[in-house]
């Protein structure tokens, strides 16, 4: 395990400029892609290949359950949830679509460097049906809407590389070694397919380090958000950054390369731990910095979620994203435990505290957690295992749960309910109404969904979580 000390350094401008030309080249590749490959999205049929179709009974309102005990993963079920007219007796969650919050982005992982190897090396057949089961809406898809990539390697590659790898004794500030190779083998082709899939999904880029030449006075290379755990150098790789450097990068160096390359990319601050709000707060406060800045990012190893809301209150013009959450690979023998810490802070906590999106690390590992780089993370469990077979592990439930059915353009709206049964709920732009529902409590919970002057009775039993679609 590597840990680098940075401080700022001049030329700094030179990288950026090469990595604001990349930023074109894959911007127009992506673009293209998109532009070549639309489609109508058709609406989910509840089927699957492996599954005979099943006829179900007339209801008002479709209900998708994941229990604790996992004896059922994220699957429709066969009940009447029919909406009457009268005053509800008993708890109830009220939704109130009169209500509306922020516009969500998406829901989805990170797609790292690891993950694209492991579904590149997939023969080709296999790879196509896992790629159509993650990123389509139709049938049992789980329609992921929203990706999170590294700029160079995360902890999650097979090895450090960045896109200036040299001698890390010289220097190269012209940047005559400038290569994007290594994530031509994995990533870019694999992004291209997904793109194939479903073009409308939104990307989001952050960098783990510079290149080793630059750590001795090193400071970030960004393409969306400007650093990944500025605050933590022990990963690898790594970099750490203080506010008032991220604060000076945005104003003087990353937005003007941007304007240079004619790129209207979100710049996004922090991308770390909800214990210290402080930081984005002091970046968002240098008005010079604030103007070029879209919003920021968190994740939750550290503190609660509320700092979402936090930063949110001291600068509600600027938007908040939630890019980061592992689940450990002891997670196996504890899905339930997963399933309801996941779902309560993150799939509803995040947006409730105003979150544009929920990002789970990371979409795919090998059955020994691999790769990763020395000193990377050994124990992060994919949301699917790619080994002999595939299989899906407890975040690919927890984020389908929510991909499947908001997607980009829907509102939250207002809910209110009993304290055990936490919930969110979302207008989607084709008017359709979805509800989030957890019963942490350790017993059966009847409860209604109550909607303007009609409601519905339904039940949810301990630890489990439901989706409700009308």
């Amino acid at each position: 395990m590597f840990t680098f000390n940075t401080v700022p350094i001049i030329k700094r401008g030179f990288m950026l400029k090469r990595i604001s030309g990349l930023a074109v080249i894959l911007l127009i590749s992506l673009n293209a892609s998109r532009r070549s490959n639309q489609k109508k999205e058709v609406p989910p049929d509840n089927t699957t290949s492996k599954d005979t179709p099943i006829t179900y009974v007339d209801t008002d309102v479709m209900l998708w359950l994941t229990k604790a005990d996992s004896t059922i993963r994220f699957k429709r079920q066969n009940v009447a949830l029919n909406f009457i007219v009268s005053e509800p007796s008993g708890n109830s969650i009220v939704v109130d679509s009169t209500q509306a919050f922020q516009t969500m982005d998406g829901f989805g992982f990170t797609l790292t460097g690891g993950s694209a190897y492991l579904i590149n090396r997939l023969p080709s057949a296999n790879r196509n049906k896992i790629l159509k089961e993650l990123f389509s809406s139709d049938s049992n898809n789980i329609g992921i809407s929203y990706l999170r990539i590294s700029i160079g390697s995360s902890d999650l590659d097979a090895y450090v590389f960045s896109y200036d790898n040299i001698d890390p004794n010289s220097t190269d500030m012209d940047l005559t070694s400038f290569d994007i190779t290594p994530d031509t083998y994995n990533l870019i082709p694999v992004l291209q397919s997904i793109l194939a899939i479903n073009p409308d999904i939104k990307i989001l880029g952050s960098p783990w380090s510079a290149p080793t030449w630059m750590k001795a006075n090193g400071i970030t290379l960004d393409a969306i958000t400007v650093q990944n755990e500025p605050e933590y150098g022990g990963n690898n790789p790594s970099m750490v950054m203080s506010a008032s450097e991220q604060a000076d990068f945005v104003k003087n160096h990353l937005d003007p390369a941007f304007k240079a390359a004619n790129l209207d990319t979100k710049i996004i601050i922090f991308d770390h731990n909800c214990d210290h709000p402080v930081y984005p707060i002091t970046v968002l406060n240098d008005p010079d910095a604030r103007q070029y800045i879209d919003g920021s990012a968190f994740h939750l190893y550290g503190g609660d979620i509320s700092a979402l809301s936090q930063v949110h209150n001291a600068y509600p013009d600027k938007n908040v994203y939630f890019t980061e959450q592992w689940v450990g690979g002891s997670a196996t023998s504890k899905f339930g435990a997963e399933l309801n810490w996941h779902t309560k802070n993150l799939v509803i906590g995040a947006p409730l505290n105003w979150s544009r999106n929920v990002l789970e690390w990371n979409l795919a590992s090998d059955p020994s957690y691999k790769p990763h780089t020395p000193g990377g993370c050994s124990k992060c469990l994919g949301a699917i295992t790619i080994g002999n077979s595939i299989s899906r592990n407890v975040s690919y439930f927890i984020i389908a749960h929510a991909s499947k059915f908001v997607k980009p353009g829907s509102v939250r709206i207002g809910t209110s309910g009993a304290v055990s049964l936490p919930s969110v709920a979302y207008k989607t732009p084709e008017g359709r109404k979805v509800l989030f529902v957890l019963n942490e409590s350790s017993s059966t919970q009847p409860f209604n969904i109550k909607f303007g002057d009609k409601h519905v009775k339904t039940s949810l039993e301990a630890g489990s979580v439901a989706t409700y679609v009308w």
